[in-house]
C-alpha cells in the first residue's frame, strides 16, 4: 500500500459530507474514431439499511426515508484498444470489483479498525480475483487476442480514502488550486522515464506511450492502492486516456478550477477531448464536496 505524499498530511474537517453536499457527475463517449466504446464507469454509493423480514408493527413504522452511506465509490475501467474482448473486459470488471468492494466495506465496518492495513489488502486481493476472472473468461488459442482492462477505482470512507489503480487510466485531485495526479501510469514508457532512459517531454511520442505494462486480464498485473485523507472542497476526476492524450494536465486544471458543476465540467472536458481530435473512447467523472452551512 501507498500513502500519498500530498494528501498524507491533510486534516479532515469534521463531519462526513451528506448526500446533498456531493456534487458528482460522469460520462463517456465513443469518440470520433472508433466505433465501439470499450470504456464503462460505475458512481455508487454503498448504504446501511435495515432488512425487515418478518414483524407485528406496520412497516410504515419501521421505515426510514435515510439511510446512513457507508461509502462513495467511483470507477473507469479502459478495455485494452485492439482486443477483441476489451469491452467485455472493462464490463466484466466494473461488476465483478464492485461485488468484491461491497463485500470489503462491510468487513471494513466489522473489523478491528486499528489494522490499517487489512482493508488496502482487501483492495488489492478484489483486483487479483477480478484479473483471474477475466483470463478465465478469455478465449483460449495461438491465434486469439486476450481480453484485458484498466481499471482506476476511488473509494471514500470517511475521512480516508482509497485509490484502487491498474494501468493507465487516471486520477486527479485539485486541491487548493493545484492539480496533483495521484496515480501513476503502467505502462512501458512510464517505466522509462522512471528509470531515466526516456525524458518525460518525448514520452508521448514513444512508440511504448499506449503499451500498457500492468492490466486486469492481461498477461502482468500490479495493484497499487493508495490510502489518502479526505478534505472538504476537494475535487476528483477519474478518467481513461483518451481524455488525457488530448487534454493537457494544465488545460483540465483550468477546467476544474472555473466548474460551476460536476455535469458542466465534465462536459466541457469531454467537448475539449474531441475538439482535439477525439482519436480514443472518452470517459470523465468529476466529483466534489461543498458545505451547507457552517458547523
Amino acid at each position: 500500500m501507498q500513502t500519498s505524499d500530498s494528501t498524507a498530511s491533510a486534516v479532515s474537517l469534521g463531519r462526513k459530507p451528506r448526500d446533498d453536499e456531493i456534487d458528482v457527475y460522469g460520462l463517456t463517449h465513443p469518440g470520433k474514431v472508433r466505433r465501439e466504446n470499450q470504456d464503462h464507469f460505475l458512481i455508487s454509493s454503498l448504504q446501511k439499511r435495515m432488512q425487515v423480514h418478518l414483524t407485528s408493527l406496520p412497516m410504515t413504522e419501521l421505515q426510514s426515508p435515510h439511510t446512513e452511506r457507508l461509502a462513495f465509490f467511483a470507477m473507469v475501467a479502459d478495455g485494452v484498444g485492439g482486443s477483441v474482448g476489451g469491452e467485455e473486459a472493462s464490463r466484466l470488471a466494473v461488476a465483478a470489483i464492485t461485488r468484491y468492494v461491497t463485500e470489503a466495506v462491510h468487513c471494513y465496518y466489522s473489523v478491528d479498525l486499528a489494522d490499517e492495513e487489512r482493508f488496502p489488502r482487501a483492495l488489492e486481493e478484489a483486483a487479483l480475483r477480478v484479473h483471474g476472472e477475466i483470463q478465465g473468461s478469455s478465449p483460449t488459442g495461438p491465434l486469439q487476442a486476450y481480453m484485458a482492462t484498466t481499471l482506476t477505482l476511488w473509494i471514500g470512507l470517511w475521512p480516508r480514502a482509497y485509490l484502487l489503480h491498474v494501468g493507465d487510466s487516471r486520477c486527479y485531485l485539485l486541491r487548493n488550486g493545484e492539480l496533483i495526479q495521484l496515480s501513476r501510469d503502467q505502462t512501458l514508457v512510464q517505466d522509462l522515464v522512471d528509470r531515466g532512459v526516456l525524458r518525460r517531454s518525448d514520452a508521448l511520442r514513444s512508440p511504448f506511450a499506449n503499451v500498457l505494462s500492468s492490466s486486469l486480464g492481461g498477461p502482468q498485473t500490479a495493484p497499487i492502492v493508495t490510502q489518502m485523507q479526505q478534505e472538504w472542497g476537494n475535487v476528483g476526476l477519474l478518467c481513461s486516456d483518451g481524455l488525457t492524450k488530448h487534454v493537457p494536465d494544465s488545460r483540465i486544471r483550468e477546467r476544474l478550477l472555473a466548474m460551476t458543476s460536476a455535469k458542466q465540467v465534465c462536459e466541457d472536458l469531454l467537448r475539449d477531448a474531441l475538439d482535439a481530435g477525439g482519436t480514443d473512447n472518452v470517459t470523465v467523472l468529476v466529483g466534489r464536496t461543498f458545505r451547507k452551512d457552517a458547523t
